[in-house]
């Protein structure tokens, strides 16, 4: 099905990133240099003089539960992501998370590379997605560890230092997942389906896939040039992100604009993924993201991924599936769904826009 089954280690020796950065140099390898369609530009929409500041919408999820409806709705239909505050993660449980993983990645070189990652299993300290021979590689580095299912969870393989890591994630990886239910319920509801159905349709309490990616993008002698994150749809479900919390660096496509987020305090980022586009018939659609990287500043993110059990098939909810609406995607298995970036990397939104049918879903 995919040469990732195949591949046992990564195309290229590994270059981490923090590396290049740490020892002064003043120009990036061309490996890491962008197209000069791709390169992000040197003025965000959202910062034009004389422009209305934009920003993705904020949302108090301690509002009433109409309101609050009301309100993630219309998020998910003009922009496929939204702020959530008063979500009921504990907020320096929040800070801890992002600062225990900021020591980590300034841990000795040797104990990090302990934990190094292969493409057979993703899971540990990496550098690149995708095992393409010869690709223009992303200005970052990351570490990838599954919570959910329990059966994939070992501690042996999260870091043992800081000596808090493994309890702090533990704990604050029950919590996301506890509001991630909670905002699955909302998006179920908003489609006019059971507030139980995305979960359900995801595998049920017990069924679920929760992982987390810790992002950390070294200081950049020329960010002009590359990325943190080259811009993709999120191939899972759903994504709870807590950015750096005195970087941005997050940049989501609007109108064929990048807009630069603006993170407000002890707020969650979260967006649609592949999944629930498929799921939504795309009533909801991903939407493409990216990350710009800073001369003077490291950034510090963690990404929770809520996906649906790897060997369901996912396809459009039937409720949603109507003789003016037809069913815009085949069944496909997340397992056979993500192989598709964790071998090509990050590529827009060309993997979910493949999927649909000539039945005219833009994808856009």
């Amino acid at each position: 099905m995919s040469n990732l089954h195949l591949q046992q280690d990564w195309p290229e020796p590994v270059v981490r990133v923090q590396s290049l950065s740490d020892s002064g140099i003043s120009k990036i390898p061309d490996r890491y240099v962008k197209p000069i369609t791709d390169r992000p530009s040197s003025v965000a929409p959202n910062d034009l003089p004389g422009g209305q500041a934009v920003n993705i919408p904020i949302i108090d999820l301690g509002l009433g539960r109409d309101e609050v409806l009301a309100k993630v709705a219309e998020a998910c239909r003009e922009w496929g992501f939204f702020q959530a505050v008063n979500h009921g993660v504990n907020p320096e449980l929040m800070d801890r998370a992002r600062e225990v993983w900021r020591e980590f990645f300034h841990m000795p070189m040797e104990l990090k590379q302990s934990y190094a990652n292969n493409p057979k299993t993703y899971e540990g300290y990496g550098s690149r997605l995708g095992v393409e021979k010869g690709a223009v590689l992303d200005w970052s580095d990351y570490y990838f560890l599954h919570y959910l299912p329990t059966s994939l969870k070992d501690h042996n393989k999260w870091p043992a230092l800081p000596s808090s890591c493994r309890e702090v994630i533990e704990e604050y990886a029950k919590q996301v997942v506890a509001l991630a239910g909670e905002v699955m319920k909302i998006l179920s509801l908003n489609l006019g389906l059971k507030e139980d159905y995305l979960q359900n349709a995801f595998g049920g309490d017990d069924g679920v896939g929760a992982c987390l990616r810790i992002n950390f993008y070294p200081k950049c002698p020329q960010p002009d040039l590359t990325l943190g994150l080259s811009p993709h749809s999120d191939p899972g479900g759903m994504t709870l992100l807590l950015p750096d919390s005195h970087v941005a660096g997050l940049q989501v496509r609007k109108n064929g604009c990048w807009i630069t987020v603006k993170p407000a305090p002890h707020a969650f980022i979260i967006n649609i993924g592949d999944q629930i586009q498929v799921l939504s018939n795309a009533i909801y659609k991903s939407v493409e993201h990216r990350v710009i990287v800073n001369p003077n500043d490291e950034r510090v993110s963690l990404a929770f991924f809520y996906n649906p059990k790897s060997d369901i098939p996912i396809e459009p909810a039937k409720e949603l599936v109507t003789a003016d609406r037809p069913a815009l995607y085949a069944p496909m298995t997340f397992d056979q769904y993500r192989l598709y970036i964790r071998t090509m990397g990050p590529r827009g939104k060309s993997q979910v826009e493949s999927l649909t049918s000539d039945k005219g879903c833009d994808g856009a």
